[in-house]
């Protein structure tokens, strides 16, 4: 795991009826349109499925996708 740099992307989106960004890294935005892919909905669909389970009290929507992402490729 020598050399590894991991850069956060800035990406602009619309989720619902409003735009947003997240700052998220490349590997976790490639496992986030798979798993759109797999679930056959759009990327920007996911993302409001995944913001709407988001508890209220929980930080960043950007946080909060990379702890997503990590539960569905564990389990």
């Amino acid at each position: 795991m020598k050399n590894l740099k991991f850069e956060i992307k800035k990406r602009s989106l619309s989720i619902g009826n409003h735009r947003t960004s997240i700052s998220i890294e490349d590997e976790f935005w490639i496992e986030l349109k798979k798993l759109s892919k797999h679930q056959q909905i759009s990327l920007n669909k996911l993302i409001l499925k995944i913001d709407n389970e988001k508890p209220k009290d929980y930080g960043n929507l950007s946080s909060y996708i990379r702890v997503w992402v990590l539960q569905k490729l564990i389990n």
